[in-house]
């Protein structure tokens, strides 16, 4: 497909639906005006949505029950490829996005050089007061974990307002139907080597707007936890370019060692790089934790390559696993480590409970730092943020 004029690409509009009857017939109107052909995708809406839209020359398909959001829009996207559709625009029905803003997505494809390729309509405003502060944060905490799964800084990575290839969409093998199918279908074609492009939309949060939204926020949420931790699992153990790790050795420990030479200077170093302050903090985290785990003799490996593998800074988190070494954060987690199994403390320290019994004190070693260990990394990790974000404020001047 990479030979096919970008000006010929043949999209589709696609809005999946579920019980947004009241604002449905208004955004397939707006969509229609756009000259573009328009699919609804009925997910078994009980409102009477596709009554809403009779008479309008737009193409239907009615899902019998709710599959949710990914497999409504997966039902469009085979269709759009039986028809010979190149790609598909999607939209909400819920009245938040502008349809003809869909030109501008379609925009960058026909004037750009790459094709297949993603284009994600980044909502403007989207830190003003109008928009729900869970909205935001939930933007903000997305990106962060597109970024470390995918090394890609993507502005708003969960934008319903889409245009996706067809072909390389139908080659995913997507797990996610729900709300977390957007997420898990960008992190995947990112995977695949498709590149993404961001265009400025309009957008729509006013009280009594007559937005309808069906995220449900514990459900929900804890959807897409469990999906971003299965999907830095699959980075962590994936067997493609962890070659490179060797590569990176040579390159981490001159700066390692200067850091613990000059450690104020090498930290108002780190400020002043590209890192922000929470890839700096998450870099922190990590180097705490994983300095707490009983890895004798190879932590700074470890380090290293679970850093590269998630994009974080490598020379800061081994920096910051240096406060793990003995004998302070060993003894800390083999105590905790012995509670938790025993109820009480360890305070006989002999050669028989510590040579003797060394696999037992590896076991507590390890039990321990899975609770020190995280704890000090979220002691680490926040103490970095605040610092890195007063720097970086006084060195741009800001008070």
């Amino acid at each position: 497909m990479s030979g096919k004029g970008r000006e010929d690409i043949n999209a589709l509009i696609l809005i999946p639906v579920y019980n947004h009857a009241g604002t449905l017939r208004e955004i397939v109107a707006e969509s229609l005006r756009t000259g573009l052909d328009v699919l609804v995708v009925d997910d078994g809406s009980t409102d009477g949505a596709a009554s809403a839209i009779m008479g309008l020359s737009c193409k239907i398909l009615r899902l019998e029950r709710n599959l949710g959001k990914g497999a409504a829009i997966l039902a469009g996207v085979r269709l759009a490829s039986q028809w010979g559709y190149d790609a598909v625009i999607t939209l909400d029905a819920d009245g938040q996005h502008y349809p003809s803003d869909a030109l501008r997505l379609l925009a960058v494809v026909r004037e750009g050089k790459r094709w297949p390729v993603v284009v994600i309509g980044e909502r403007e405003g989207m830190d003003g007061t109008d928009v729900p502060r869970s909205s935001r944060f939930g933007m903000r905490f997305s990106n962060f974990w597109v970024y470390i799964e995918c090394g890609m800084h993507v502005r708003d990575s969960q934008s319903g307002f889409r245009l996706y290839p067809v072909h390389a969409l139908l080659s995913l093998k997507i797990d996610c139907l729900r709300y977390d199918f957007e997420i898990e279908a960008l992190v995947k074609l990112i995977w695949a080597g498709i590149p993404v492009k961001g265009v400025p939309v309009r957008c729509l949060y006013q009280e009594g707007s007559g937005r309808i939204s069906h995220f449900h926020m514990i459900k929900d949420n804890l959807r897409l936890t469990r999906l971003h931790a299965r999907l830095v699992l699959k980075r962590l153990f994936s067997v493609s370019g962890s070659g490179h790790i060797v590569r990176h050795l040579p390159e981490a420990i001159p700066s390692i060692l200067d850091s613990l030479r000059h450690p104020v200077e090498f930290f108002k170093f780190l400020c002043a790089q590209h890192s922000t302050p929470a890839m700096l903090a998450a870099s922190v985290w990590m180097g705490l934790f994983v300095g707490a785990l009983p890895l004798i003799a190879c932590h700074t490996v470890a380090i290293i390559y679970m850093a590269h593998r998630l994009h974080l800074n490598k020379v800061a988190a081994v920096a910051a696993s240096q406060f793990c070494c003995p004998p302070v954060v060993p003894l800390l987690c083999i105590e905790t480590g012995f509670f938790l199994r025993h109820g009480r403390p360890l305070t006989e320290l002999t050669l028989h409970s510590t040579v003797g019994e060394l696999h037992l004190r590896i076991l507590d070693w390890f039990l321990g730092s899975l609770l020190v260990g995280p704890l000090l990394g979220l002691l680490g990790g926040a103490l970095t943020y605040a610092v890195a974000v007063g720097m970086r404020q006084d060195r741009n001047g800001y008070v």
